[in-house]
């Protein structure tokens, strides 16, 4: 069968190329077209777009380049067209893809929503849209199926997070060795930097965290390079405060990081899951941050904190993102009774999540359906 697959970021690229890997175990002679990025085409997908070509964030961001989007949704629609899927699979980045599952619902393709927008923080309403326009859902956070199923009777499948599949399956990784490729110290803890993978992310991120170098000479410094984002992008911050760079290398540099510093996403919930303490931060454009903060009704804007229902990591956003009350904040988790609970609730986290398997179960959910079994 035909399978087509669209993912808008790096988060997506990593739980499609799994997914796709797992379609092929259920499906061995599938035929897979896709967006997203290096990780799905090295699956076996047929990359058609990646998503650095189509990555925006921010009201402001997405106005600015709003000729491009609606040139990328019409191409996207005569390919799907062209290609005559038997399975058109959404993964996250919900403004284009449910206006793609608009067109293909009236076009007669059958649909798939693998990793569920997050309806549940802002504009509720679209669950309405996703009801009529979506034949499959499959949910990957625990409180997704009562939101979906309870509140708006919407049956769902819950295949559990992808991300426990995605961390089993890394390559076991020698700290020594890391530092050693890396030309880093054998000595120093590293205090990961994970600014996020846009430029826009970087750009807001990175010169608050770099801040904070001069404060911890005991401390390496270490970021967490996106490879969708060039080398030569990273040197500017980099000038007066001296800290490693590792591209695509994030498992790794966790593995060996005493605590870490995380841009809100799905970070966050990485970085809990392979138990390193973390404070989190957030700082967008002003008015597109206005914008959201009316939207979003949220009480947290980490993973860690919504699926646990509480506060479990800090997180500094906005005007609160300084240096001064980032210090506060790591110096909690670097030693000491913040370090130990942060640590504990990371355990209780992993229980919360489910087990492993969640690509296969997708995977089988849709071949099955799609085959009409």
């Amino acid at each position: 069968m035909k399978y087509y697959l669209i993912a808008g970021e790096a988060s997506g690229d990593l739980h499609g190329s799994n997914l796709i890997r797992a379609i092929f175990r259920n499906d061995p002679e599938a035929v897979i077209r896709c967006w997203g990025g290096d990780r799905m085409q090295a699956a076996g997908g047929d990359l058609v777009r990646h998503y650095k070509e189509m990555s925006f964030m921010g009201f402001l961001e997405v106005v600015a380049n709003l000729p491009k989007i609606f040139q990328n949704l019409s191409f996207c629609k005569k390919d799907i067209a062209a290609f005559a899927p038997d399975a058109l699979i959404f993964i996250d980045f919900s403004g284009f893809n449910l206006r793609i599952a608009e067109w293909a619902r009236k076009s007669g393709f059958r649909t798939h929503y693998y990793i569920s927008p997050q309806v549940w923080a802002s504009r509720e309403g679209r669950v309405r849209k996703i009801k009529r326009d979506i034949d499959q859902m499959y949910v990957i956070l625990p409180f997704e199926e009562d939101f979906y199923e309870k509140k708006h009777g919407m049956p769902v499948h819950f295949v559990g997070h992808p991300l426990i599949d995605a961390l089993k399956e890394r390559p076991e990784t020698n700290s020594e060795t890391f530092r050693a490729e890396n030309q880093l110290s054998p000595d120093k803890p590293i205090i990961a930097l994970l600014p996020g993978s846009r430029p826009q992310e970087i750009a807001k991120m990175l010169p608050v965290m770099l801040s904070l170098t001069s404060r911890y000479p005991g401390y390496q410094f270490v970021i967490a390079g996106a490879p969708s984002t060039p080398t030569d992008f990273y040197k500017p911050f980099l000038k007066d405060h001296p800290a490693g760079l590792v591209i695509n290398q994030t498992y790794p540099l966790l593995n060996s990081a005493a605590a870490a510093l995380v841009t809100s996403g799905t970070a966050t919930l990485e970085t809990a899951l392979l138990g390193v303490p973390q404070v989190v931060c957030y700082k967008g454009n002003w008015i597109s941050y206005q914008i959201a903060k009316r939207l979003i009704t949220l009480k947290y804007i980490s993973l860690v904190n919504l699926i646990m229902d509480r506060q479990v990591v800090t997180e500094l956003i906005q005007e609160e993102l300084t240096t001064k009350h980032l210090a506060e904040e790591l110096d909690k988790i670097l030693s000491g009774p913040g370090r130990e609970k942060q640590l504990e609730a990371c355990t209780e986290l992993r229980a919360k999540l489910g087990g492993t398997g969640a690509s296969e179960k997708a995977a089988k959910l849709i071949v099955d359906f799609s085959s009409g079994h």
